[in-house]
């Protein structure tokens, strides 16, 4: 007599697997869903060519540090640690922590009724021991009609440049899952207690 084939189970078990075979399984599930659901029911554009980013925009960063004692109205950053000894006159080790206004023109806003187009809210610190140089991680916080949302922006600003590159390795809102570059100039600098910095900021890829 022929031999009988055992029916089989087309349903997906788990019971049977070893458990490393479980934790891949698991984790190839999480990450289809994830990849779905990160998209928010947008589409993603991801630009080939420097020259063509899917977003584009020119800001300006304004900061201007607290003194100690006569500007506390109008600071916008404060030294939450002294440089030591050893920075000589590089401010090496020296730690900075800000929410400065960020415009669309080179102007500070004009008062408490003018909104800027965004905050710039985080910190740099200075890390060049022989140079004079820092390292930014901050957000910009946009909270307008005209965008909503956040850009994550981090990298070394080496200050002995005309034009340096730093990371946009994030956002949120309006820039949800943003990536790209963002390039800086130093555009004024008074004295000790006040630079601006233009922002040049290129998106290579978005979701629309």
């Amino acid at each position: 007599a022929p031999a009988r084939v055992a029916p089989v189970d087309h349903k997906f078990t788990m019971q049977g697997l070893a458990p490393s075979s479980r934790v891949v399984v698991l984790a190839t599930f999480f990450l289809i869903g994830f990849g779905v659901a990160a998209a928010d029911g947008r589409r993603r554009l991801v630009s080939g060519s420097p020259d063509e980013p899917c977003r584009q925009m020119t800001l300006y960063y304004h900061d201007i540090l607290h003194d100690g004692a006569n500007n506390t109205a109008n600071a916008t950053s404060a030294a939450a640690t002294s440089p030591p000894a050893l920075s000589n006159d590089t401010y090496f080790g020296m730690l900075v922590v800000f929410d400065d206004p960020v415009t669309e023109g080179q102007a500070l806003p004009a008062g408490a009724e003018e909104e800027p187009a965004a905050r710039a809210q985080g910190f740099y610190f200075y890390d060049g021991k022989g140079s004079f140089n820092a390292w930014f991680a901050f957000s910009l916080v946009f909270n307008s009609t005209a965008r909503r949302g956040t850009l994550n922006l981090m990298g070394a600003d080496l200050m002995g440049e005309e034009t340096r590159d730093i990371s946009v390795v994030g956002g949120t809102g309006d820039f949800f899952m943003a990536r790209g570059v963002a390039t800086l100039r130093t555009d004024a600098v008074e004295g000790l207690l006040y630079f601006r910095l233009q922002m040049d900021i290129k998106l290579y890829e978005c979701y629309v």
